[in-house]
């Protein structure tokens, strides 16, 4: 996705009919009227973007994706769900070679964030990103196109994420030899996260779901840093020991391939219950605080 600030959006009825902003703006034109081009371009390098104004590039992001061709969105979530695999794979990496080390956990976790780097930075559709930036454009006008084609958005990206991530773990547990170190510690790692399951993948996907949506709400004001801010969340979300629906299918779907998880419950105690905690997390909090927040404003 790309998050390049979007130009200057028009003045809200708040700047026009307040007559003490009104003056605060005459009051700030006078201040700056002695000030040079340079001096000038200096203090709008250094303003924060408002949250209106970012609202508005995500908002228009998600317009964008809501209009995307299915089969655009269906290879790019592919890829997404195949991407967010090397997060498994990284932590997995990280927690062999880490064995015996007091922080192994938090090390390891570093890897976890690998995965989400490459999606969001490579803008694959995945599933959680979604979860705001398609929900703001039916937030702001609510109707019926704009629902069923946030569904289809969801539903499309969401399947082709777990083909993805199933395709991965299939290809792992058939080419790879059992005794591998990396894939002993993204087996280590699986059963680690397979002890979340039903209430507890449910509640612990709520947090996953609201930093997802938190850090897609602040690449736009980023500037140049964004791979620090999704490495910084998505590592929060790994050490935290937090469900993700798609990152932890493809730990799900490898023990299923290992032949150590039925189906049944790798969807009924595991995926249902994080993506319903993620969906709740990102669009049932972030999204309707971050809307709420700028209702006023637009």
């Amino acid at each position: 996705m790309d998050h390049a600030p979007t130009p200057s959006e028009p003045a809200g009825a708040l700047a026009h009919d307040d007559p003490e902003r009104r003056a605060s703006d005459r009051e700030i034109a006078r201040d700056e009227a002695g000030l040079t081009g340079h001096e000038r371009g200096q203090i709008k390098d250094n303003l924060r973007l408002s949250a209106r104004t970012v609202f508005s590039v995500i908002r228009r992001e998600g317009e964008e994706e809501l209009y995307r061709p299915a089969m655009s969105l269906w290879w790019s979530g592919l890829a997404a769900g195949i991407g967010i695999s090397t997060s498994v794979f990284a932590q997995g990496l990280l927690h062999q070679s880490f064995e015996g080390h007091p922080q192994r956990e938090l090390i390891a976790a570093l890897g976890y964030a690998m995965g989400f780097v490459l999606v969001v930075l490579a803008r694959l559709q995945l599933f959680t990103e979604n979860t705001l930036t398609a929900v703001l454009p039916l937030l702001a006008g609510p109707n019926t196109q704009r629902l069923w084609r946030t569904a289809r958005l969801w539903g499309v990206v969401l399947a082709a994420n777990l083909c993805g991530t199933f395709l991965t773990a299939l290809i792992l547990d058939m080419v790879v030899d059992p005794s591998h170190p990396t894939l002993a510690g993204m087996l280590a790692v699986a059963r680690k996260a397979a002890e979340a399951s039903g209430t507890a993948a449910l509640l612990d996907g709520i947090p996953a779901g609201f930093f997802i949506a938190a850090f897609v709400w602040m690449l736009p004001s980023s500037k140049g840093v964004e791979i620090f801010v999704v490495a910084l969340f998505a590592w929060l979300i790994g050490a935290g020991g937090f469900t993700h629906v798609v990152a932890g299918s493809t730990e799900m779907f490898l023990l299923m391939a290992h032949g150590e998880m039925p189906v049944a419950d790798v969807f009924a105690l595991h995926l249902l219950p994080t993506l319903l905690g993620n969906v709740l997390g990102g669009t049932g909090l972030f999204a309707l605080l971050a809307y709420a927040q700028i209702k006023g404003e637009i």
